[in-house]
C-alpha cells in the first residue's frame, strides 16, 4: 500500500478540497515545482489541520500578498529562514545551506519545510524545526508520508512538539471550508459536540 493510499485509509477526507490552486503561477513566483504529493494532497483535501495540532498550509504566490494574516507558507518561510541562521541542527544536517519552503506549522509553533535545494522535488527532504527541544532535524521523505507515519508513531520519536496524534493509529483532517460550516452550526470542529461557544471565526 502506498504512502497515499494509507493516508486515506486512516486519515479519509471529511469534505472536497475547498483550496482553488493555480500551481503554474504559484510555482513560477517560487522558482520551483512543488512536490506531487502536496499537489495531491491540496487537490484532495485542501488546506487545513490534522486534529487540531498540524496545519498544512496553503500554497501562496510569493509575488502577491499573503493570502492569511496569520501567517501562511511566505511568512513562515520567512520565520524558517530566520531559525535556521541561530538554531543548532542535528548533526545530519549541520553545514547544510538548504533552499527553506514552509509548508506546515504545529501548534507547539515547530515549523516543517522543504529543503528545496535539489532540481527534483521528488527528492526535497524536510528539515522540521521543533521548537520544543531548539533543534532542526532532517526527515527524508515527504509530506504524506510524514503525516502517516506521525499517526502510526513510524519515527524513532515524534518529529513535531505535540503528541496529540503521535501513534494514535488514524487522525481527523479538516479543511477551512469544513471547519468554518462546523463552527457556523455550533459544533466543536473536532468532536462534532455541541460547543454554545463555538463561534463564527475559524483559523
Amino acid at each position: 500500500m502506498t504512502a497515499w493510499e494509507t493516508l486515506q485509509r486512516i486519515m479519509p477526507p471529511t469534505a472536497e478540497s475547498d483550496t482553488s490552486v493555480d500551481w503554474g503561477r504559484v510555482e513560477q513566483s517560487w522558482g520551483r515545482t512543488f512536490p506531487s504529493d502536496y499537489h495531491r494532497f491540496i487537490d484532495s483535501y485542501g488546506a487545513g489541520g490534522v486534529e487540531d495540532c498540524l496545519v498544512i498550509m496553503a500554497p501562496e504566490n510569493k509575488q502577491e500578498a499573503p493570502a492569511s494574516p496569520y501567517g501562511g507558507m511566505i511568512h513562515e518561510t520567512l520565520n524558517a529562514e530566520g531559525a535556521w541562521g541561530r538554531i543548532p541542527k542535528a548533526p545530519d544536517v549541520a553545514g547544510l545551506e538548504p533552499v527553506l519552503i514552509a509548508w506546515g506549522v504545529s501548534c507547539a509553533a515547530d515549523i516543517l519545510c522543504w529543503d528545496a535545494s535539489a532540481e527534483d522535488p521528488a527528492t526535497w527532504p524536510l528539515l522540521v524545526y521543533e521548537r520544543g527541544d531548539n533543534l532542526w532535524r532532517r526527515y527524508d521523505c515527504g509530506v504524506v508520508e510524514f503525516v502517516v507515519r506521525v499517526i502510526r508513531a513510524e519515527f524513532d520519536d515524534c518529529p513535531i512538539g505535540d503528541l496529540s496524534f503521535w501513534g494514535a493509529g488514524s487522525a481527523l483532517f479538516l479543511n477551512e471550508a469544513e471547519g468554518r460550516r462546523r463552527l457556523e452550526q455550533g459544533l466543536d470542529p473536532w468532536t462534532g459536540g455541541p460547543d454554545p461557544y463555538a463561534g463564527m471565526s475559524w483559523g
